[in-house]
This record gives C-alpha cells, structure tokens and sequence, in this order.
C-alpha cells in the first residue's frame, strides 16, 4: 500500500473512533490506537527493542495521545489502563529533535509528552553503580551514556532529576528515589568548584554547587 493511502486510512479511522463501540477488550483504547498497536506487535523481533532508528515510515500527522509528568499514558483523554499495552507504545517510542512520535515500519504519528516520557520509579546500588527501573519496565545503569541530569527551577529552586534510559528518550526520577539518592551523595571538584552529585558507572554527576547545600 503506498504511503499516502497508509497515512489517508490512519487519519480515517482516527475520525471513525469516536463512533466505534467499544468491546470489553478496548475499554480503554480505541480501534485506531488497536491499529498502531497491531502494527507495533508485528515489528517486535525476539526480546529485544525494535530498531525504530532505523525506520523512515511517513509521519501520519498527529494523535491524541499523551503521556502526563507522572508517566500515565492517556488516549483521548481516558489513561490506557493495560500495562503491556504502554510497554508495547513505550519501545515504539522516538524522539525526533524536539519531537516525541511512536513510529512502526509503515507509518509514524506524533504524540504530547508533558515532561520525560518514562518516570524512574526505583533504583539499586550494585557497587559504585546506580542501577534504576522505569515504570514502562526497562532498567538501566547511570553511566557515560545513560548520565543523571538535574534542572532546577529558575523561580523555586525545585530540582528535577532526569536519567537518559535511551536514544535521546529520559525518565524523570520520581521524588521517593531522589530523596534516597540524596542520600548516596558526594562532594567532588569540577572545574574547579566543588558540586554534590552522585557517582555511578565512573563517573560523576553534579546535582548543585556544594556551597548551596543547607547548613
């Protein structure tokens, strides 16, 4: 099927959602969501994640989909409520520049991500290294290519950390987590200043300027 006829029938049954009824299987998706789903489960290969960098579908337009700060994922303003289905669109899942899309090898639609599209939810300490889990599942160790990043608000001060899990694509490391990382924290000289961060994977990560911790 061409490219455009593949896009034309995507935007189609999006319109057509809203009047479908849904079945005890689809409370919480509509046909259209079944739809990129269906085509995500047949791109799965073995237990690893799909090469989605690899693929260059069409860009179908738009979706109503969104995923909140907290890691909910909603479709047309209703939370999808089944955890193997945010799993499946969580590992079709790219961004693209500044741009969040779910891609498939056949069509690729762009979705809203309020902050990081995954939440770290826990971590373990193994040795020197910060192992932490994703509520989409995934794990992963804080190193020189998953670094821990910390923004903090301009008016507040408030502190958001966030861990690279992949390709570009953050967790938000949920507020019990950080406490406990906290915790783990260590003072170190970087250019020449000296930063509280955390070390894992040798390396180290400032959180902020030792200067600025509370007495």
């Amino acid at each position: 099927m061409p490219p455009a006829i593949l896009c034309l029938s995507y935007q189609h049954l999006s319109r057509l959602a809203p009047m479908a009824k849904a079945t005890d299987a689809q409370k919480n998706v509509t046909p259209s969501a079944e739809g990129l789903a269906a085509a995500a489960r047949s791109a799965q290969s073995g237990k690893g994640l799909p090469p989605v960098h690899l693929w260059n579908p069409p860009h179908c337009g738009d979706i109503d989909m969104r995923i909140a700060r907290d890691g909910t994922w909603f479709y047309q303003g209703t939370p999808i409520g089944r955890p193997a289905l945010v799993r499946l669109f969580s590992t079709i899942l790219r961004r693209d520049g500044d741009d969040y899309v779910l891609v498939t090898p056949v069509e690729k639609v762009g979705i809203t991500v309020e902050d990081a599209p995954f939440v770290a939810v826990d971590f373990q300490q193994r040795g020197d290294d910060l192992i932490f889990e994703t509520n989409v599942g995934d794990t992963v160790t804080a190193n020189a290519d998953h670094p821990i990043r910390v923004v903090r608000d301009a008016a507040t001060g408030e502190p958001s950390p966030y861990v690279m899990v992949r390709s570009n694509l953050e967790a938000l490391i949920d507020r019990k987590s950080f406490y406990r990382l906290v915790d783990l924290g260590q003072t170190q000289t970087v250019d020449g200043a000296d930063w509280f961060g955390l070390r894992s994977g040798g390396e180290f990560f400032p959180i902020i300027p030792a200067d600025e911790l509370p007495a």
